[in-house]
């Protein structure tokens, strides 16, 4: 049974019962996140939103995510991960549905702030999991699990604009509801069985005086606010200022996940051959490309060859950061994972709503031009990927 932790020094098989849980997991997460980023554009001419009101929506998406996080990690504590990790699931299957059908504005800021809380709630649980996962397995199963979150989104918004455009927008919600369930279902009986970790929540409320881990923090973080970008606005972007149909704009963020599940998958081949240094490095100057060239497209399709230039550079960006976090001298990995991760995600899930409070007055064009210059910091500390080396880490 690969319920229970294999004897020390022995690696399980390279495919197990718990590890298809846990990618199941968040293949279902990403899959989700991904049906929503097409249904954006409609739920902002539903609910009559300006770019600035939608982002302060989006911004009602980021808080739920922040308060439901800490809540989840400590259940964790309490609880183990599977436990935390069901009920979070479970919850999420209806909010697509709560968002299609919210009439207006109070509603709709209900469902998001639910969404947001217990996606991300969600997040950390399968994330603990995929951890026990890793120590019962004795091998590094990380990056793919986060390559099958990529596939997810890839999946949901790349299906999303067709579907939407062939069944209506809730009728699409109840195609993602019922699949979004069967990745559940799949997933339920073969999720790892981990004891609580009363531990981590102790640890993870010390801060670290070192200046390290909150400059890695500041990598993930620079490294997360173009990735909330595409998801939360790439597809109004192509709606509005490319004038692309309700299929293309889901491509978008579908061209984004799909280069990211590819290089994910390949992330720990490719670190082991070149290093964390010289892998961030080539990633944040694609990821930089990227953007230049969807902020400068002439037309819609010219703008998703730039995201998903964006997502080959961001699939290893955050990850590396995560992982060399988790690999600093002298600090205990779960306090410089704790920093790196509420700083990254805070920049996916917070600040996109700055973004469109700028894009009301100058667009989204000037907007995607604009970030290449947060991804010159991160190259501006990459020489502190070589902590990352011998480890694996995640992140979306």
């Amino acid at each position: 049974m690969d319920s229970h932790v294999s004897a020390p020094g022995v690696r399980s098989g390279f495919v197990t019962r718990s590890r298809a849980a846990v990618s199941l997991l968040f293949l279902m997460n990403g899959f989700v996140v991904g049906c929503w980023a097409p249904k954006i554009p409609d739920f902002a001419e539903r609910l009559a939103l300006s770019k600035f009101e939608l982002g302060l929506m989006i911004l009602v998406f980021g808080v739920g995510s922040l308060v439901m996080m800490p809540i989840a990690g400590a259940q964790i504590a309490k609880h183990g991960s599977r436990i935390v990790v069901q009920v979070t699931a479970v919850c999420v299957l209806p909010l697509l549905l709560a968002l299609t059908l919210a009439p207006n504005v109070i509603t709709g800021a209900i469902s998001l702030f639910l969404f947001g809380g217990f996606i991300g709630a969600m997040d950390v649980a399968m994330n603990a999991n995929a951890v026990s996962v890793e120590k019962s397995m004795r091998r590094a199963i990380m990056s793919s699990c986060h390559a099958f979150w990529s596939l997810g989104g890839l999946i949901g918004s790349g299906l999303g604009g067709i579907v939407i455009s062939k069944l209506g927008i809730l009728g699409h919600a109840e195609l993602a509801t019922v699949l979004a369930a069967i990745f559940l279902a799949l997933a339920w009986p073969m999720i790892l069985a981990d004891p609580p970790h009363p531990d981590t929540k102790k640890e993870k409320t010390k801060l670290p005086m070192v200046p390290l881990p909150w400059l890695l923090g500041l990598m993930a973080l620079f490294s997360m606010v173009p990735e909330g970008a595409v998801l939360d606005w790439g597809a109004l972007y192509l709606r509005q200022e490319m004038d692309a149909s309700v299929a293309l704009s889901g491509l978008g963020f579908a061209a984004f996940s799909a280069t990211m599940a590819i290089m994910r998958f390949a992330g720990d081949l490719v670190r082991d051959r070149l290093g964390g240094v010289k892998t961030l490095r080539i990633c944040t100057l694609f990821a930089i490309v990227g953007m230049l060239l969807a902020g400068l497209a002439p037309n819609a399709e010219i703008a998703i060859l730039g995201f998903a230039f964006c997502g080959i550079g961001i699939s290893n960006m955050v990850p590396i950061a995560f992982s060399a976090a988790g690999n600093i001298p002298g600090l205990k990995p779960g306090i410089g994972i704790s920093v790196v991760t509420t700083m990254g995600y805070s920049g996916m899930l917070v600040a996109p709503s700055l973004i469109g409070f700028v894009a009301e007055h100058v667009g989204f064009a000037a907007v995607f031009m604009a970030l290449p210059v947060l991804l010159l910091v991160v190259l501006l500390f990459s020489k502190l990927a070589h902590y990352a080396d011998g480890t694996s880490g995640g992140g979306h």
